[in-house]
């Protein structure tokens, strides 16, 4: 099947070369060399835009070429699978532009969509020291001038975490606009820092971080900052919704780091198991390596379907995107961080060393995730925003509402998606999510399908059993719907059962829609015909979900012999084909790793 966003990554994954080749501006040795240094990755960054990747952050209606969410999703992936810096670094500037793509003028956004293009980096001014996550307690203030000049604010205040605020030249800025706060009491402001009076703000200093070290995490402090009120986005009052919103873009586009590092991973740990010998066997050949490798492919999978699914619904369920965006912020961090610890026991001591394997982009990896679940919310605040809509999501699913419809073309990768429209985001989805309630029909078609393929018979059964667990969550979850104060710990359990069904749901509503337009390739088709990918990733559902196992030991290896495949034909492991640049692997007879008696 040829998929426009997948073949756009492949172009700009080959135009920026081997990674393995030193001599490349993007290799893995230049980003260990920067990470060492702890040195912003200009170079790099400069690379993207020669190619055109800024053009990519900013809507076509703003001069750029975005249309396509699932485009940016798969690009940004193909950054972060050589490096999150990088990734990270550059990818602040869509996440700063958002609150004007959101609810910025014609004109504001025009022009901040040519800055965009032109290279000017951008940032999202939001925590602060002392607050973190807790927005409505920001102290950023912005106080009127003197009657004879109203055409400025003055901004005064610190804030502090944030990507690019020294670098960006452009800052999306979320400020208290009245003295007593509140819902209605907080503006965003598009500063140019470009426009201020040098004496009016300064850069804090870079804080040194575990994880992406180069990035430009940092801070900025403003004394009486003299900002045009032109500069004002949406509103008076309406930051917080604005933000808000804008947020439910950034946490679904969040998923591409986390798609990129488990790519990584895997990948590293294939590798690895090819190449070790230990007891006089290939490491792969291991019973106990074997089940790692082929749990972390199933999850890389689920992480890929869920994403590509909630990557489109920006688009097609634009109005239900606050569960979208929360399920997905959940659940790609924590599960990636999940692989990437199972690998960690596979590759042992070469896990956390630098210069022994892989030129240590293991320990690099690991490091650099642990930050993006904290990035634009985390665990926590995604979880709770669920159990804020735990009344309207256990109405919709009683009575199959929700905008099913949509699911429909969100889960079909060959149907067309409407251009997006920010004025339907929602804080909340009043209807319910369209997803699950699409759950019951995912069933009856598999089911169908069961009945003329036998081979789909325990798929379809793991799909039957799904839909059971979710009824019972859903009616777990009403326990809690009143909650808005003092969460229990039960409903943030509640919550996270609730990801788990909503991810089978897309998964099945993924598979029945699209498996005819897919199974019939010759590189992917193996993963999609008779289900072998979706009965993995069901049999990892139901066991987070405290159910037995819904697939056998036979289904995994067949699902291991389709990542060494891709492995071996150049191809990334992948829902969709994807050939890479990066060079094959060098044909394994077991010496490669060296023979031990005692593993690392």
């Amino acid at each position: 099947m040829e998929h426009r966003p997948y073949r756009l990554a492949e172009e700009f994954d080959h135009y920026l070369g081997d990674p393995h080749d030193p001599g490349e501006v993007f290799s893995y040795a230049r980003c260990a060399d920067l990470d060492d240094r702890e040195e912003f990755p200009a170079a790099i960054c400069r690379r993207f835009e020669e190619w055109g990747l800024p053009e990519q952050y900013v809507p076509v209606e703003y001069g750029g070429r975005l249309r396509d969410y699932e485009q940016v999703l798969q690009l940004v992936r193909a950054v972060a699978r050589r490096d999150l810096t990088c990734a990270i670094g550059h990818g602040k500037t869509y996440l700063g532009g958002v609150c004007v793509w959101v609810a910025g003028s014609a004109e504001q956004a025009a022009r901040l969509g040519a800055d965009i293009i032109a290279g000017v980096p951008v940032s999202l001014g939001l925590t602060e020291r002392a607050h973190g996550s807790d927005l409505l307690a920001g102290d950023v203030r912005t106080d009127d001038e003197a009657p004879d000049d109203g055409g400025h604010w003055l901004v005064s205040g610190e804030k502090w975490l944030i990507n690019n605020a020294t670098r960006g030249s452009v800052l999306s800025l979320l400020t208290r606009t009245r003295p007593d706060g509140g819902p209605r009491g907080f503006s965003v402001l598009l500063v140019d820092k470009r426009e201020l009076d040098a004496d009016t703000y300064r850069h804090l200093p870079k804080i040194r971080t575990l994880g992406i070290r180069g990035a430009d995490i940092s801070g900025i402090a403003f004394d009486g900052a003299r900002v045009p009120k032109s500069a004002l986005v949406g509103a008076e009052g309406a930051g917080l919704e604005i933000v808000l919103k804008a947020l439910q873009l950034t946490r679904t586009m969040c998923a591409a780091l986390s798609l990129g590092a488990g790519d990584h991973g895997l990948r590293l740990g294939l590798d690895f198991a090819e190449e070790r010998e230990l007891y006089g066997r290939r490491l792969v050949d291991l019973p106990q390596a074997r089940h790692v490798l082929t749990g972390a492919a199933a999850d890389v999978l689920l992480h890929e379907a869920v994403a590509l699914v909630a990557a489109r619904a920006v688009q097609a369920q634009t109005a239900e995107l606050g569960v979208t965006s929360a399920v997905t912020k959940y659940l790609l961090p924590t599960g990636t961080d999940r692989v990437l610890a199972d690998l960690t026991g596979l590759l042992g001591a070469r896990a956390f060393l630098k210069g022994v394997h892989a030129d240590g982009r293991f320990q690099k990896l690991v490091r650099d995730h642990r930050l993006v679940g904290l990035f634009d919310g985390n665990t926590l605040v995604n979880l709770n925003s669920l159990v804020n809509q735990f009344r309207s999501l256990v109405r919709g699913f009683r009575r199959g509402t929700g905008d099913t419809a949509g699911a429909g073309v969100a889960c079909d990768l060959t149907a067309s998606l409407p251009p997006l429209d920010p004025s339907r985001l929602s804080l909340i989805a009043r209807h319910g999510s369209g997803m699950t309630a699409s759950l019951p029909a995912s069933v009856d078609e598999i089911t169908r399908r069961a009945a003329r393929n036998p081979a789909l018979a325990p798929v379809a059964e793991a799909a039957r059993r799904l839909l059971a667990v979710t009824t019972a969550v859903h009616t777990d979850m009403e326990e809690y719907q009143g909650v808005l104060t003092e969460v229990p710990p039960a409903a943030f359990e509640a919550a996270r059962r609730y990801t788990l069904c909503w991810a089978g749901a897309a998964c099945l509503g993924l598979w029945t829609h699209s498996t005819d337009h897919v199974r019939d390739d010759p590189a992917t088709g193996p993963l999609w015909r008779d289900g072998l990918w979706l009965h993995t990733v069901l049999d990892r559902l139901l066991r987070r979900l405290g159910e037995p196992a819904a697939a056998g030991e036979e289904t995994y290896e067949d699902l291991l012999g389709a990542l060494r495949a891709a492995r071996t034909e150049g191809r990334l492991f992948s829902l969709l084909p994807q050939r890479t640049p990066e060079r094959q692997p060098a044909t394994t007879g077991g010496a490669a790793g060296g023979s031990e008696r005692t593993s690392c």
